[in-house]
């Protein structure tokens, strides 16, 4: 990258290239055009590391660097980079004024977009106000409505703090209703959620929640099953939550190389009326086999521990697995004990993967639209519980699928697959589901 070429007028053909590690180069000045109501103090830190630089690569990779965390910070919709020579008494002979050209964005943004959630699509209406006070705070008023019946209503405030890496603190009050047909049941969510983001290292997310939500369950049907038929009514959750992402992946969809492994661990109780203790772990690696053949292995685990006897967990916070997105070739939460036909959840699951992605054959549409696509092969395989105390049943009863589909990346976050199943191992309880399967979301297992 600190090589570039040059053409010579002399030498017709020919291009003398120039190190600009040998180029030697130093900050003078930086300044930043276009400010309005952003204050200076925002953007000191984000700009010190380039009177670092000591050659003239060194400048321009530098210069990058910040135009990067100046766009992280939400306040300019256009971020330019100038770089010209140092005058002025001050001026060293190697000298460099660095001069950033930004736009503001507009007080009061709004946008109507559609979403991609875990097999579900919504459309979201928001409001944004940028840069209230001038150091990156936002306030952001949200409503979205999704085709299953899900609807939100959200207004968060977030503010950037500067005493932690890349760290943020947001205060949200939302509303959200979901119907949940595998399980008989509807949920209404209305409550305050804080958050502490921060990087511990670059590649570790750290967000430390605290949620407290009035939670109003309801049935679905008169044929709900009367097992969750008695967890209908309201209740009041009070839960401490950390999450904490490790992300080393060349790529969100459709990633070569690189490791995603993700930890949640949730504590209710301290308040309200449920309570238990709650852990999660998600764990992908991807590993390149050929040119775009990759193979990837995935691995899931959840247990769930009630704390006493007054305060209990309701299904609606059990373990659930079986889908499109989880493990293939079984309905959506159609693996485990049912009642009714109602999936009543688990305390305890475990859930793996391995596939293989290939691009099409003969590689149709190369370079472009036909890049989006990859040929999958898959075998799956996990176990869900009733009661954590189920061991022996968690370890035998087997849920075991493979097949074969594609995939199509939706954008830089999203995928769909449409697969051809086939269960190999299920329960009588389960609800398999062979053949074609679809699924879109945000991650799958």
């Amino acid at each position: 990258m600190g090589i570039v070429h040059a053409k010579d007028s002399q030498t017709p053909g020919q291009s003398p290239r120039f190190n600009l590690e040998c180029v030697k180069a130093r900050v003078d000045k930086v300044r930043i055009e276009g400010l309005g109501r952003t204050k200076d103090d925002l953007l000191t830190n984000k700009v010190q590391e380039l009177f670092k630089a000591q050659d003239f690569q060194e400048v321009i990779l530098g210069a990058h660097k910040v135009r990067s965390k100046l766009e992280s910070l939400e306040c300019f919709s256009k971020v330019g980079i100038l770089i010209d020579t140092s005058d002025g008494p001050d001026a060293t002979p190697d000298g460099l004024e660095v001069i950033f050209q930004v736009k503001e964005l507009k007080r009061i943004t709004g946008s109507v977009k559609t979403l991609m959630g875990n097999n579900e699509g919504s459309l979201v209406v928001e409001l944004r106000a940028p840069n209230m006070f001038g150091r990156g705070e936002k306030l952001t008023a949200e409503y979205s409505r999704g085709w299953s019946r899900t609807v939100g209503l959200s207004t968060t405030f977030y503010k950037p703090l500067a005493v932690l890496q890349n760290a943020g603190f947001s205060a949200s009050l939302f509303q959200q209703g979901s119907e949940w047909i595998p399980s008989g049941y509807k949920l209404i969510e209305r409550g305050l959620l804080l958050d502490l983001a921060f990087n511990s290292k670059p590649s570790l997310r750290h967000n430390i929640q605290w949620e407290g939500s009035w939670r109003e369950l309801e049935c679905l049907t008169r044929s709900t099953s009367f097992l969750v038929r008695e967890q209908s009514g309201h209740s009041l959750k009070s839960a401490f939550r950390h999450i904490a992402v490790s992300d080393t992946r060349d790529a969100a969809v459709f990633p070569s190389t690189g490791t995603l492994f993700k930890v949640i661990q949730e504590v209710a109780g301290i308040g309200g009326d449920i309570g238990f203790l709650k852990n999660e772990v998600h764990y992908q690696h991807n590993r390149s086999l050929a040119s775009d053949v990759v193979l990837q292995s995935a691995f899931q685990f959840g247990m769930l521990n009630t704390l006493s006897n007054h305060k209990t967990a309701k299904i609606c916070d059990r373990f659930y697995l079986g889908g499109p997105l989880s493990l293939r070739g079984f309905e959506w939460r159609g693996v485990g004990p049912h009642d009714q036909g109602n999936s009543l959840g688990g305390e305890v699951f475990w859930a793996g993967g391995l596939h293989l992605f290939s691009p099409l054959p003969f590689r149709p549409g190369g370079g472009g639209f036909g890049d989006l696509f990859r040929t999958h092969v898959f075998v799956n395989a996990g176990n869900i519980a009733a009661s954590s105390t189920d061991i022996k049943d968690y370890f035998q009863n087997l849920r075991l699928a493979y097949g074969i589909g594609i995939a199509l990346r939706l954008g830089q976050i999203a995928r769909v697959e449409l697969n051809y199943c086939v269960p190999v191992l299920a329960q009588k309880s389960d609800h398999v589901s062979s053949g074609v399967q679809v699924g879109v979301g945000l991650s799958f297992l």
